[in-house]
């Protein structure tokens, strides 16, 4: 068996590993394997095809894996605009009654229109809800 079909196969053994594993580890030896492969086609002597493998292997791990690392482990999203409202405490300035068209919230120091998140529910002024919606320019918010 030629020296380059060795390579291809342990390149492919190392990738088919790495797509079972997803650690990052084995993609930079298939990398390798498949420079060594190429080093062979090339006319290269195993030595070479040696030195071409371990250089290749080292320089994915010296750049490659910490930047796909750094993509795995990234912070979760940050909540902006009126999402980042869901959940605050707001507090009643003017009386909320569905039935009403009037109603409003103090939430974080913007007065905002409200509705009860439950329709059957009356929040007089002074009472402290949190915002469970947002809808359009209306907040949703329950005691």
């Amino acid at each position: 068996m030629d020296a380059w079909t060795i390579w291809l196969i342990a390149g492919v053994v190392a990738a088919v590993g790495e797509l079972s594993t997803g650690g990052l580890f084995l993609a930079p030896f298939a990398v390798g394997a498949f420079g060594g492969a190429l080093a062979d086609v090339a006319g290269g002597n195993a030595a070479i095809q040696f030195i071409v493998f371990a250089l290749l292997t080292l320089a994915c791990f010296a750049l490659v894996r910490p930047i796909a690392k750094r993509h795995l482990h990234t912070p979760p999203r940050l909540r902006t605009g009126t999402a980042a409202l869901v959940g605050q405490n707001a507090i009643v300035v003017e009386r909320i009654e569905n039935d009403l068209p009037s109603g409003s919230v103090r939430i974080g120091g913007e007065v905002w229109t409200a509705r009860a998140y439950d329709d059957d529910t009356v929040l007089e002024a002074g009472a402290k809800v949190q915002v469970v919606e947002i809808r359009g320019a209306t907040a949703l918010v329950a005691p």
